[in-house]
């Protein structure tokens, strides 16, 4: 029996463009959830415009153990025993200048729905949302460098190329690790080197123009999350604080019009860009709208170099971030 991804026993969370045979999501984090009876089901995509090598996926069978794999039009989960089982699949990560924003999208996850003998209705979710808007940290860019020891020595260009679905992983960034602490369901919109004032990899416009769309001709149509948490900034320190606030409050403007509801938090750039400046900002900004958006200041939680944390550098940012947080969410 062929499931539609929008049948009762589908979920999606995150950013996805729901189209007329598939559902699809260019931003790391999106994961799709179904739940089905017996021992097996087959998760099919579109991958016919998929750049090779192809992305990542994680794959995990009722919250146990993840396995990560190629993205294929055809992916068989087979679970150890007859029952009811979810499998949850998510974006893992890909070739950050693949293309995500414009036609044809070589980098996307394309869901066309399950195979499965008995598909079940999925428990919902009830738990609140957090949304996290940032660059190629926030997506988990690079958190990965021993992929290559003692192998062949390759040219940047290469490791570019062939090895990045490799280095990055979504699930291991501040933000999942935090959503996860506080019991949260994460919304990722995060784009390699893209910031307020500037576009990024696979030409994704700058943040306050961005922010509203799928990707390019896709509006936004999943609902508010209950918090907002923006990091930018590490892609935005050569065109100096001025711009950088201007186009900041741009994208708190768009942001709480998309969101009237929720409670938003400014997280300043780990590398420390313009952390001052921005704390102020957020005050002035506050007074003025009459709102209430949260600062963090990130400064000295961890080294300026390398750019991308590894692992531990994320775990780093969330063991300060996380007991912030639960403040606010509180």
């Amino acid at each position: 029996m062929n499931i539609p991804y929008t049948h009762e026993s589908i979920r999606l969370t995150g950013r996805w463009d729901r189209g007329a045979d598939c559902a699809t999501a260019t931003a790391t984090g999106s994961y799709i959830e179904f739940a089905f009876r017996g021992r097996m089901a087959v998760a099919k995509f579109n991958i016919v415009s998929n750049a090779q090598p192809r992305l990542h996926l994680w794959i995990q069978i009722d919250g146990g153990d993840m396995i990560e794999a190629n993205i294929d039009s055809h992916i068989r989960i087979m679970a150890k025993e007859d029952g009811d089982h979810v499998c949850r699949i998510v974006y893992k990560g890909g070739t950050e200048l693949d293309r995500r924003w414009y036609h044809p999208l070589t980098s996307k996850v394309s869901f066309v729905g399950v195979q499965t003998e008995c598909p079940i209705a999925i428990a919902p979710d009830t738990r609140k949302t957090i949304e996290f808007v940032g660059d190629s940290i926030t997506e988990g860019v690079l958190i990965d460098t021993d992929f290559n020891n003692g192998g062949e020595v390759l040219s940047t260009v290469a490791v570019e190329s062939l090895m990045r679905c490799y280095q990055d992983d979504v699930c291991a960034t501040y933000a999942w690790q935090t959503a996860e602490a506080l019991d949260l369901r994460p919304i990722f919109m995060g784009y390699g080197a893209v910031g307020v004032t500037r576009a990024g990899a696979g030409d994704v416009p700058p943040a306050p123009v961005s922010y509203a769309y799928n990707f390019d001709g896709s509006p936004i149509t999943h609902k508010s999350a209950d918090y907002i948490l923006i990091n930018h900034g590490a892609n935005d320190r050569s065109k100096g604080a001025e711009l950088y606030l201007q186009k900041y409050e741009e994208l708190l403007d768009v942001i709480r019009e998309h969101n009237p509801n929720s409670v938003i938090i400014s997280l300043s750039a780990f590398v420390g860009a313009f952390h001052e400046e921005l704390g102020k900002m957020i005050a002035d900004y506050n007074q003025k709208n009459g709102c209430h958006v949260h600062f963090i200041d990130s400064f000295g939680w961890i080294p300026e170099v390398p750019l991308h944390p590894l692992r531990d550098g994320h775990n780093t940012v969330a063991k300060n971030l996380i007991p912030m947080m639960k403040e606010i969410v509180k």
